[in-house]
Parts: C-alpha cells; structure tokens; sequence
C-alpha cells in the first residue's frame, strides 16, 4: 500500500488536520509511508512459534480488600465547608428549570 495525496486529503478530513502548505502535507506522505515501510518489515518476521505478550512485565499488581470505615464522621467533614446545611453541603445550583 502506498499513500498519496488522496487519501492523505481523506485522512485530513475525517481527523479534522488542516496543512498550512503542500510542504507539510509532502512531509505527512512521507512520515505515512514510512510507518508502512515499517509495518510491512514487521510482517516479514516469522512469528508462528512466539507466544503472544499479554503484560509488559512479570510483575503481579498487589491489591488490597476494600473494606468499609469511617475515616471522619459527617459533622467533622461539614465543620470546614464554607455553606452547610445541619447534614449537608450547600452548593450553587448548575442547573435550570426549563
């Protein structure tokens, strides 16, 4: 495959890029060219017999239970709040009736 100004204007298009001349959009020819040069050097390796890589690392992520405490009890939460209620914070409404 081999990309010309075509499909690169195609590509522009549906990812909304503009170029501010022929110069940049040549460069962009060529930098897309290159990537498939690349991929299709990829495609040239044997890879039947090679397992495929699910993690970047052996390392095991450590997690802990989720367990439910109470850290601060409601009234200590609601003792620095600029506007309160008795059991609740006050806060400027974001939304309209219609």
């Amino acid at each position: 495959m081999k990309i010309d100004k075509d499909t690169v204007d195609k590509i522009a298009h549906l990812a909304r890029l503009e170029f501010e001349n022929e110069a940049a959009k040549e460069a962009m020819i060529k930098d897309m060219n290159n990537m498939l040069g690349f991929i299709d050097k990829l495609n040239e390796l044997d890879t039947n017999n090679v397992e495929p890589l699910i993690y970047m690392s052996e390392e095991v992520n450590v997690l802990r239970e989720d367990e439910v405490k109470v850290e601060i009890t409601q009234q200590e939460a609601l003792k620095n709040a600029p506007k309160k209620d008795s059991d609740y914070f006050k806060v400027p409404k974001v939304m309209g009736k219609n």
